[in-house]
C-alpha cells in the first residue's frame, strides 16, 4: 500500500530520486517509470506534480541553483574573512557540487537545459557575488565601478569559454586558458595579481 505524505516531503523525494538517476543512468535514458519505481508512486501521484521529464530536469535545476544560492550567501555574509577568504570559499563550494548533473547537461542533447542551468545559476548567486566583490571595493582591493555587471560578465564568460562539452582541447590550451581567466579576473575587478591565482587549480581539478 501506498503512503500518503505531504506534498513538500513528496515533491523532495522526486527530486531526490530523479537528480540521483539523472546523475547515474543520465538524462537520456532515465525514464518516467524508472523515477515511479524510485519513488513508489503511480503515474497519478507524479503528474499531480510535473508533466514531463523535463518539468522534473527543470525543477532539479531550480533547487540545484538555490542551493548555489544559499552557499554563495552564507559565505558572503560570514564576519572577521577577508574578500579572497570569500571568494577562495565561494569558487571552491561552487566547482565542487553538483558534479555528476553538470556531467549530464555538458551533453549536447542536453544543451537547452544546460543554457537554463547557467542563467538560474547566474540569477541566484549574483546577489551574494556581488556582496563580496563591495567587500572587496570597501577593503580598498578591488576598484571596480561595475561589481555586479563585472561578476555576471566575468561568471557568463567563463561557464562558456571554459564548457569542455562546447570545446574541444588539448590540455595546454586549456591550461593556458584557466591562467587567462586568471588574468582577467584580476584585470576586472581591479585586483592585484596573484590575488585569484586559486582560480587555475580549480579549472584544472
Amino acid at each position: 500500500m501506498r503512503v500518503s505524505k505531504k506534498r513538500d516531503v513528496r515533491l523532495a523525494e522526486i527530486l531526490d530520486v530523479s537528480e540521483s538517476l539523472f546523475c547515474t543512468k543520465g538524462y537520456e535514458k532515465t525514464t518516467i517509470n524508472d523515477i515511479l519505481e524510485g519513488v513508489c508512486i503511480g503515474k497519478g501521484t507524479f503528474y499531480h506534480y510535473f508533466q514531463s521529464k523535463e518539468e522534473v530536469m527543470d525543477a532539479v535545476i531550480g533547487r540545484v541553483a538555490d542551493n548555489a544560492a544559499d552557499a554563495s550567501q552564507a559565505i558572503a555574509d560570514m564576519p572577521g574573512l577577508s574578500v579572497h577568504e570569500k571568494f577562495l570559499m565561494a569558487f571552491t563550494e561552487l566547482s565542487g557540487k553538483n558534479e555528476a548533473l553538470t556531467g549530464q547537461l555538458h551533453h549536447k542533447d542536453n544543451s537547452a537545459m544546460h543554457l537554463k542551468s547557467l542563467v538560474e545559476t547566474l540569477h541566484t548567486i549574483t546577489p551574494a557575488m556581488t556582496q563580496i566583490i563591495r567587500q572587496g571595493i570597501d577593503e580598498g582591493v578591488y576598484s571596480t565601478p561595475y561589481p555586479q555587471e563585472s561578476f555576471e560578465m566575468l561568471f557568463a564568460g567563463a561557464q562558456f569559454i571554459l564548457d569542455e562539452g562546447l570545446f574541444q582541447r588539448t590540455e595546454q590550451e586549456w591550461m593556458t586558458r584557466a591562467q587567462a581567466c586568471t588574468y582577467i579576473i584580476e584585470t576586472v575587478l581591479g585586483a592585484p595579481r596573484g590575488s585569484f591565482d586559486f582560480v587555475g587549480g580549480l579549472l584544472k581539478e
